[in-house]
């Protein structure tokens, strides 16, 4: 029996609603905004239109890795990377996030909480892969 502490239900709550508002963001960018919109956002900041399609990968896949617990802290690096362009690319919207074109403060308190769950890890709750032995050259 595994015994889980206050860090291990702190990091399954954190993990999985930002697993959420990932899918959240990916998806709306796919359903609302369409792909070519994205793309087309992206290019009039500068930005070569493949980062749009890393971007929409990145949060659908990283919010269901999240959500389930795998390879928490491997795919939170890139989201937090993510999450820096977000800051970036909100940053000419001045501070809050609720004025028009949305400001950079929301982008960058998610980007702390992407940082904490990637020092946290996985937490309690996660799905269990099981993960190779280097040792002995198998799963264990």
């Amino acid at each position: 029996m595994t015994t889980r502490t206050n860090a291990d239900y702190a990091a399954f709550v954190l993990r999985v609603t930002s697993g959420v508002a990932f899918l959240a963001h990916g998806w709306m960018k796919v359903s609302l905004f369409t792909i070519p919109g994205t793309v087309a956002f992206f290019e009039s900041l500068g930005l070569p239109g493949f980062f749009a399609y890393l971007t929409i990968l990145g949060e659908l896949g990283g919010g269901l890795a999240l959500i389930l617990g795998v390879g928490v802290r491997a795919v939170s690096i890139p989201l937090v990377a993510i999450l820096l362009g977000s800051v970036w690319a909100h940053s000419g919207f001045g501070w809050s996030f609720s004025n028009e074109g949305g400001g950079w403060e929301y982008p960058l308190f998610w980007t702390v909480v992407q940082g904490v769950v990637a020092v946290l890890g996985r937490g309690a709750f996660a799905l269990r892969i099981p993960e190779p032995d280097r040792r002995l050259g198998q799963f264990a």
